[in-house]
């Protein structure tokens, strides 16, 4: 099952694919408030702000693909920048304590089960993360393929 969606590259773009991720969520049966989906909604307002910020083209959307695979929720938000390719896991570095920007990645990793950056083509990236089912949801979630 999955969610596919072309956003604007704008702050309500961001918004938006925020709240449709946690929507479809709720239609999955993982409902607000839940570690899942407190999760999912940290890594979607995050990659989807990167994704505004430094992965916009002027002319282009961006786009949110959440999808529920067997014991795992994955998360993907692809844009069309080639050239601002974020750091993978492994590259990842906290930013100072005072910089003001630098975070989004680091909170992406502490909530994330994984995580990596995909290069695309045409031309552009994906950056996708993993969050994992309790056991007890995995259970309950049937998922059709």
């Amino acid at each position: 099952m999955t969610l596919t969606q072309r956003l604007s590259p704008t702050p309500r773009g961001a918004r938006l694919a925020r709240h449709l991720a946690l929507a479809q969520l709720a239609a999955w049966g993982i409902p607000h408030g839940t570690e899942t989906a407190d999760a999912v909604a940290v890594i979607v307002a995050e990659l989807a702000a990167n994704a505004v910020i430094h992965g916009r083209v002027p002319g282009r959307d961006f786009e949110l693909r959440a999808s529920l695979l067997p014991g795992r929720v994955r998360i993907e938000v692809t844009d069309t920048r080639a050239e601002h390719r974020p750091p993978g896991p492994r590259d990842l570095h906290p930013p100072a304590p005072l910089a003001n920007a630098g975070r989004g990645l680091v909170l992406v990793d502490a909530v994330a089960d994984r995580w990596d950056v995909v290069d695309r083509d045409p031309p552009g990236k994906t950056v996708r993360a993993e969050v994992d089912l309790p056991l007890a949801r995995r259970a309950s979630i049937t998922v059709s393929i």
